[in-house]
């Protein structure tokens, strides 16, 4: 279930859309020569299966890829009981609702240390992971679910952690968050070196494939010395996103790249060019 190529868009309804609904966000997409949206379920699953339904035939029609992103109050690691069942069922709903759009992939946010640490958090997530894949694939949905690495220092998601998370389960595979790791490492991995040295990790635990199925975010970011603080647009950050997008070209990368600058769309149109001219 891989893609072939590289579909660049945006993290939801582009900025320039002239009506603020997923269909004409698709077609702004489209109409600005992108290829991808991510339906953002940030806040909540706010979109109805028949708009889900409609979605799914005009991305179709345009040929725009379609992901998902769900809400970021998921925490897999909560000390209650029943945050953790909550934010599984988000999940899995993320992903129902985002098959009925013929979204490809959906991504996640694990969720925060707490009284964890790495090995376990891992541990934990992992098994929620299996879990979740294991209802949707009882239930015939074929869509990709991906933890995301994060920004912060104190969530889950380092590029070891979401590695470990995923290995071996059928359907997953990690959302890589460029921007994230740089801030979260602070500003360490900002080289082309440093993002060959990523895909080169991905590709030795996951094998060739995971890089021709790949869920990619780039954007501007800042951070301090708790790791992330604010998503930025490239031009106002540190972020080296040229040399990332260079990484992706040399390594053969395939899959969806989504601009979550809060400029949105005109990021991704300087990704497109990039990956286009070779800079």
């Amino acid at each position: 279930m891989g893609l072939g190529g590289i579909y660049v868009g945006t993290a939801g309804i582009p900025n320039s859309a002239k009506r603020r609904n997923t269909v004409d966000g698709i077609r702004r997409v489209a109409e600005l020569g992108l290829g991808s949206m991510e339906l953002e379920f940030v806040r909540g699953i706010n979109l109805s299966h028949e708009a889900a339904s409609k979605a799914r035939e005009v991305s179709r029609e345009l040929g725009v890829v379609l992901t998902a992103h769900a809400p970021y109050f998921v925490n897999l690691l909560s000390d209650r009981a029943e945050v953790r069942r909550a934010s599984v069922e988000r999940i899995i709903e993320s992903a129902k609702v985002a098959y009925i759009a013929g979204a490809w992939s959906v991504v996640f946010h694990p969720g925060y240390y707490g009284r964890y640490g790495s090995e376990e958090a891992v541990r934990v997530v992992r098994e929620a992971l299996k879990h979740i894949t294991g209802v949707l694939s009882d239930m015939g949905l074929r869509i990709w679910v991906r933890p995301e690495t994060m920004g912060g220092l104190a969530e889950v998601g380092s590029l070891e952690e979401v590695l470990s998370i995923v290995e071996g389960i059928d359907m997953s595979l990690p959302a890589i968050d460029f921007a994230h790791i740089y801030a979260r490492t602070l500003g360490r991995v900002n080289s082309l070196e440093g993002f060959r040295g990523v895909l080169e990790e991905v590709e030795r635990r996951l094998g060739r494939e995971a890089l021709r199925n790949s869920h990619i975010h780039l954007s501007g970011i800042s951070y301090g010395e708790r790791g992330e603080r604010a998503h930025l647009n490239f031009d106002e950050s540190d972020f080296n996103w040229r040399d990332a997008v260079r990484a992706l070209r040399e390594y053969g990368v395939e899959g969806v790249v989504i601009s979550e600058s809060p400029n949105l769309e005109e990021d991704a149109l300087k990704i497109l060019e990039a990956l286009r001219s070779g800079g």
